[in-house]
């Protein structure tokens, strides 16, 4: 696996996103499932894996722990507070003893004395930016993480947070059909040295094809978080199945899947750019990894960006009441 630099290690390009094994894509695969596919990873050469307390409401930290516990110093382990479960519902607090006992609760799941790489995963919005990550430095100078990401903010909240302690990685959605990130936060990354983490780097499934006869939101899953979003909804749908036939044919070309050519896609996007496809599938995890030794000339590069990009994408990524949940720029 070719490598990439995040923050202040040195990880595969390609890592795993770890969500989908507890949550948000409607029933999880078994425990032994979960094991296995984490197992294979491991052994194909991940060595970024990304979880976070939300996820299962703590299911996915304690599998990863259980898990992978025994191989700790082979892989870089990144998790995130902010946005934990209480009481059966998600709540965004980004507190300062919210987050220190968040990474308490999160050690012990996970197994270990030090996560690599930790984030707010949402910025509270009630809570200054400056104190969240002021409790996040407490938190590296007590030896209990090693560095400082942020989830779904803007370029002016990373510029914030960055002068109070130096952060390593943001993470936000990124892929042909997400482009937000292009209009400032990868500049200011660059600018600032700051690794991007892409996550749903292929469109929440939808850059893999299969969701070409799936033909209606009501056939996903009754948990499945895609129920809410407009983009698998009714006429935009409809309308974005129709980018998957230029993409099928351009993925054909160069002997790969849809899956493989998204995700080589983006890693041409820049040296800085690090995604974590997530997976419930050994046979899925397997191709996404492929995806590493896909080569695109600037030809093909041009001919995606005109087919999927801001402007022919229909609908917005998330419905009015998650996107107020979030600070990233808007087209």
């Amino acid at each position: 696996m070719k490598a990439r630099i995040l923050g202040p290690f040195e990880v595969s390009a390609i890592g795993l996103g770890c969500m989908n094994l507890s949550h948000a894509y409607g029933v999880p695969p078994s425990p032994v499932a979960a094991e296995a596919l984490l197992l294979r990873a491991l052994e194909l050469g991940v060595t970024h894996f990304d979880t976070a307390a939300l996820y299962g409401f703590g299911a996915n930290e304690a599998l990863v722990g259980r898990v992978l516990g025994p191989y700790r110093s082979r892989f870089t382990l990144a998790s995130k507070c902010g946005m934990t479960g209480v009481g059966g519902k998600r709540v965004i607090d980004g507190r300062p003893e919210v987050l220190k006992r968040t990474c308490e609760e999160a050690l012990a799941r996970l197994g270990t004395d030090v996560i690599d790489l930790y984030y707010l995963h949402r910025w509270d919005r009630q809570v200054p930016i400056e104190d969240s990550v002021g409790a996040l430095a407490e938190l590296v100078r007590e030896g209990k993480i090693r560095a400082i990401g942020l989830s779904e903010v803007s370029a002016d909240t990373l510029r914030r947070a960055h002068a109070v302690h130096p952060i390593a990685a943001l993470q936000s959605e990124y892929s042909l059909w997400t482009r937000n990130p292009e209009i400032a936060v990868l500049d200011a990354c660059r600018e600032l040295g700051v690794s991007f983490v892409a996550f749903s780097p292929v469109g929440r499934g939808f850059l893999t094809g299969a969701l070409r006869t799936q033909g209606d939101v009501e056939a996903f899953d009754a948990k499945d978080i895609r129920r809410a979003m407009p983009r698998f909804q009714g006429e935009h749908l409809a309308a974005n199945l129709k980018l998957l036939d230029g993409l099928t044919e351009i993925a054909r070309e160069h002997r790969c899947t849809p899956a493989q050519l998204a995700l080589a896609w983006l890693l041409e996007q820049g040296e800085h750019i690090l995604p974590i496809p997530g997976t419930t599938s050994v046979a899925h995890l397997e191709e996404n990894l492929g995806a590493a030794e896909v080569v695109l000339p600037v030809e093909t590069l041009e001919r995606l960006d005109a087919l999927i990009n801001a402007g022919t994408v229909s609908g917005p990524r998330y419905n009015a009441a998650t996107q107020a949940e979030i600070d990233t720029e808007e087209f």
